[in-house]
């Protein structure tokens, strides 16, 4: 499945020169992107906060889903909705002809995680998630980026197509590796993305791929106490698997990683459960290193089954291949970043900054590295995502901003802090006049293009066939019920 374009009026062939000095709204004609992405900064503000008020959860992202649609398409972008067999996911387009350039959307919450826009802990009754990874500016930003480059080819005349893809289930869900399956990416030209984060930074970061799955164990009840020998419990099973697990840790890996949480135990002590389930991840720098572990952790699940006479049956949840860097776009992308300049504070910003940093502790960073730009360099990152799909079904760049107090971990309550407040919001236009820029080169600069082509083609190598971690299961879009 393609997303089909349809055809669009667009004005007369324009020209853009982009500067190297930090680039205001100012300094040039309304054609600027930067210009364009500082005109929508209430819009980026507004949808952020609905977001994070929404705080929707993987492939549940109706609401969020709908409100970015509606957006998109009062600016006459097409809208294609329910793609790969995902309801939240789709696609919005304008323009064209021309290259396509694709710029990714996240929107979903994380649960069992929630805090108000206030700088010290403060949980809100009966809010059982939030965006503990700025996925609600992750969305907010990447919008106001697309329509912001809209504006450009349509003021321009520009030959074109930008193309954003609403990716719901980041977190757990694979929502990409779906879109990615079922060919949405195959015609673009060149992907970009953004992340929540509390520093600025294009480096080429590398990233885990990963595979998940919940291993269901059943058993028989009975009255722990009156007819124990009755029993077989299926929490035994459970526990037995995790105690071989934590064995394994000693022997897999340096760069590996395995965690999982107990989603379901039992009710009560009295009655021996006859069901329990654990979900476990396993990470590794290399697709065969996880399905190795993988093969492993399945041993370990049968062992405990068989030990503690119950059964067990597993279901994949999620798998993401790393991410295949471009270090000609990222090289390009830290260009952009730099001519954008960092995240400043208010003064008031700055007093609600230092509060939060009490909680900090030794984590900490100096406010003003929000303001600066990190270095350039190529590394390995410990997470995983599902933007790795994509990456290996066309050359991918992405860029980090700080929306976070500096010093901040992802999946924190002070993260959910921040993504509701005006420093959350400052870092996604850092981010959406960063990525606007890369969009503006890439459409300008055919050269760029190729030789960012040429470098995805020979990392990829040239017998390369893409196979996913999750296999050829359906879209879980009940995993987070």
């Amino acid at each position: 499945m393609k997303f089909a374009a349809k055809p669009a009026v667009l004005s007369a062939l324009g020209a853009l020169a982009l500067g190297s000095a930090p680039l205001t709204a100012d300094d040039h004609m309304t054609t600027d992107p930067v210009a364009a992405v500082e005109a929508e900064a209430d819009r980026t503000a507004r949808v952020a906060s609905e977001l994070w008020e929404l705080a929707e959860l993987g492939y549940l992202e109706t609401r969020s889903s709908g409100l970015m649609q509606a957006e998109l398409a009062g600016e006459g972008f097409r809208i294609e909705q329910g793609i790969a067999e995902i309801p939240t996911a789709f696609v919005a387009e304008w323009g064209e002809g021309g290259p396509v350039i694709a710029i990714l959307a996240e929107m979903d919450a994380l649960p069992g995680i929630n805090q108000s826009s206030s700088p010290t802990r403060d949980q809100i009754e009966g809010k059982g998630a939030g965006h503990a990874c700025g996925h609600n500016l992750f969305g907010a930003g990447s919008l106001t980026a697309a329509i912001a480059v809209k504006k450009w080819l349509e003021e321009t005349g520009t030959p074109g197509r930008i193309r954003l893809y609403g990716t719901p289930a980041e977190e757990g869900g694979s929502g990409k590796v779906y879109m990615t399956r079922a060919g949405m990416f195959d015609d673009v030209d060149i992907a970009i993305h953004w992340h929540a984060d509390d520093q600025n930074s294009a480096a080429a970061r590398t990233s885990l791929a990963n595979r998940s799955a919940k291993f269901r164990f059943t058993g028989i009840s009975a009255h722990a106490a009156g007819a124990p020998e009755r029993g077989r419990s299926a929490l035994d099973g459970v526990e037995a698997m995790n105690m071989m697990a934590n064995m394994m840790h000693e022997h897999i890996p340096q760069d590996a990683r395995m965690h999982y949480v107990i989603t379901s135990g039992g009710n009560a002590p009295n009655v021996v459960p006859d069901f329990a389930e654990v979900f476990y991840y396993v990470r590794h720098p290399d697709p065969s290193g996880v399905e190795a572990i993988w093969a492993r952790l399945e041993d370990a699940a049968r062992g405990a089954a068989m030990g503690t006479g119950t059964e067990v049956e597993w279901e994949i949840i999620h798998g993401n291949n790393p991410l295949l860097v471009n270090e000609t776009l990222a090289r390009a992308m830290h260009e952009k970043l730099t001519a954008v300049g960092g995240v400043t504070y208010t003064a008031e910003e700055r007093e609600w900054a230092e509060q939060l940093q009490a909680s900090l502790g030794d984590a900490a960073l100096p406010l003003e590295s929000a303001a600066e730009i990190q270095p350039y360099n190529r590394s390995l990152g410990y997470g995983s995502t599902d933007v790795g799909d994509v990456s290996w079904a066309t050359p991918t760049v992405g860029v980090r901003t700080a929306t976070w107090v500096p010093g901040t971990s992802s999946h924190s309550w002070q993260a959910v802090a921040a993504s509701g407040h005006s420093i959350g919001h400052k870092g996604a236009q850092v981010a959406a006049k960063a990525m606007a820029l890369m969009a503006v080169d890439l459409f300008t600069n055919p050269a760029l293009r190729e030789a960012a082509r040429a470098e995805f083609e020979s990392a990829r190598g040239p017998y390369f066939v893409y196979r996913s971690l999750l296999g050829d299961r359906d879209p879980p879009l009940d995993y987070r019920r």
